[in-house]
């Protein structure tokens, strides 16, 4: 298991952009994105630092490993 670096709401996002995503819209801190093939949808939080479940839980449900995510940053 990799460890996850500390990371903001900010750079989540942009990393996930990397991978397909894009903002769809946002509601006050919590900023919803979008993949359409194949198609997920997660609620990242807009926070200077996200917990490490947390970000564990944005990649899970991304459809990416760790490892994958970890190259995109």
């Amino acid at each position: 298991m990799s460890l996850l670096p500390r990371l903001s709401g900010h750079k989540c996002i942009s990393t996930l952009q990397k991978a397909g995503f894009e903002i769809i819209r946002q509601s006050g801190s919590h900023i919803v994105v979008k993949r359409s093939t194949p198609f997920a949808q997660l609620v990242v939080p807009d926070h200077k630092e996200l917990d490490t479940g947390t970000l564990r839980a944005i990649i899970r449900q991304s459809g990416l490993s760790v490892d994958e995510f970890l190259k995109l940053i």
